[in-house]
């Protein structure tokens, strides 16, 4: 597997081997000493699936203070995938990173603890996996404004189909975040 740090240096973009022929491919999705030795060191104690329809955006999510690490995927699909640093106190606060994933590319994202996240969805539907470092918390959950104008993410939509949370959540500068690292 390629393993390439994105920007934010924490933030590595995971190019599977796969294998091929005229009869389909093979990949591994996940091996945890070859993962563990590329800087993804887990464990994963929870794996998440969802499915969502065009212009569907989820996020921007994390957890405080349980912080959850994130592998993710798109299974069939294409979206946009986003991970903005929350770290107070970090270099890169408040700097985000995007990626294309899909089911086409077959590339993974991991994030780390201490990353929102989310996606939009850019062909009709996307099938999304996340492995996570820790198990989910509703208690600790979190969200920042897909649309905050100090973090200027250039979504692929104008008016992203979303859920009434993600609606409310407050721009960056006003959520609770990761404390001073």
């Amino acid at each position: 597997m390629k393993v390439t740090p994105l920007e934010i240096p924490d933030l590595l973009l995971v190019e599977p081997k796969v294998f091929g022929d005229d009869r389909g491919f093979f990949m591994e999705l996940f091996h945890a000493k070859r993962y563990a030795d590329a800087g993804i060191p887990g464990p994963f104690i929870q794996d998440n699936y969802s499915r969502s329809s065009r212009g569907t955006l989820r996020g921007l999510h994390f957890q405080e203070p349980q912080g959850q690490g994130k592998l993710v995927q798109v299974l069939a699909g294409r979206v946009y995938d986003v991970a903005v640093d929350v770290r107070r106190g970090s270099p890169t606060f408040g700097k985000w990173a995007a990626v294309e994933l899909s089911a086409e590319n077959r590339r993974q994202l991991w994030i780390p603890p201490g990353f929102a996240h989310g996606f939009c969805v850019t062909s009709e539907t996307a099938d999304f996996h996340y492995k996570c470092t820790t198990m989910y918390a509703p208690e600790t959950e979190r969200c920042i404004a897909w649309n905050d104008p100090d973090l200027g993410i250039p979504w692929p939509v104008s008016e992203p189909l979303m859920s009434p949370k993600d609606l409310r959540a407050p721009r960056l500068k006003d959520a609770p975040v990761l404390p001073s690292l």
